[in-house]
């Protein structure tokens, strides 16, 4: 059965909305790590920068998801979860390996905000999330340059715990879609 347009465009709000609030959390767990370590304040601040920018997409989400009443992924206690212990993992690991995380997750969600901008109309509802979904990809765009910036690619491991993550954001975006 061919979803509906309205049916697609609810299942495009629904799996934003738990990509935002997954980052979030990751950033909410490697914060937790970070900002108990004097020498890590740096990097915290950008995560904070970073988290900030999470928080506006995700508020956005959370609006849409409530002016047309659309359910939430019935997965959001276990994004949660993992979300937030991916990024205490990584945190604990190195600064690297935190940026490692944002370096894959906004790699993967910067593929998935192209395809739905080039499915998305300029018309009525469809072009104002257009247009959000744009500028929030040129965001997540903007963490992955800060990640590599951070020489994310230097961490231990980089090739495979990145492909790892990616694959890992991938599935939870297939899932988010459906469920």
């Amino acid at each position: 059965m061919i979803p509906s347009r309205k049916n697609k465009i609810k299942s495009m709000i629904r799996v934003d909305h738990a990509g935002e609030f997954g980052a979030q959390r990751i950033y909410d767990g490697q914060l937790a790590v970070f900002r108990q370590i004097k020498k890590k304040k740096n990097i915290a601040k950008k995560i904070s920068y970073m988290a900030e920018q999470e928080k506006e997409h995700l508020d956005f989400f959370n609006r849409k998801m409530h002016s047309q009443k659309i359910r939430p992924t019935a997965f959001m206690p276990l994004w949660n979860v993992l979300g937030y212990a991916l990024g205490v993992g990584t945190a604990l690991m190195s600064e690297k390996h935190a940026m490692l995380c944002t370096y894959a997750v906004e790699d993967a969600i910067d593929d998935h905000y192209a395809k739905q901008i080039d499915e998305l109309n300029d018309k009525s509802d469809e072009g104002e999330l257009k247009k959000r979904i744009y500028k929030f990809r040129e965001d997540e765009i903007e963490h992955r340059d800060t990640a590599i910036n951070f020489k994310a690619t230097e961490a231990r491991g980089f090739n495979s715990l990145s492909k790892v993550i990616n694959k890992g954001t991938k599935l939870a975006i297939w899932i988010s879609e459906r469920i």
